[in-house]
């Protein structure tokens, strides 16, 4: 368990939330986030919503029915993110 899941617990949202993080130069479609983090497809579109909402995560259409997600890393909300995220993890 990292510092991030110590303080905020380990939830559907915060395991996509370090997913992204882990890749966060790179796009990716809700499988590869389910199969990375062994959610599943539909708990990994649900927790996914509010990032896109709140502009910390890029949606991009591919087509009809494939769609791409990466970290919106121009967001100040993102960026604090990260910086809170890469800090806690400094401290241990």
């Amino acid at each position: 368990m990292d510092a991030l899941e110590e303080i905020f617990g380990k939830t559907a949202q915060m395991t996509v939330l370090k997913n992204l993080i882990a890749h966060k130069d790179e796009s990716t479609y809700l499988s590869g986030i389910a199969d990375e983090t062994g959610l599943s497809h539909s708990s990994v579109a649900r927790v996914i919503t509010p990032l896109i909402k709140s502009d910390i995560v890029i949606e991009k259409p591919l087509g009809k029915q494939i769609r791409t997600f990466r970290l919106n890393l121009e967001n100040e909300k993102t960026k604090l993110i990260l910086e809170f995220y890469n800090r806690l993890n400094m401290i241990d």
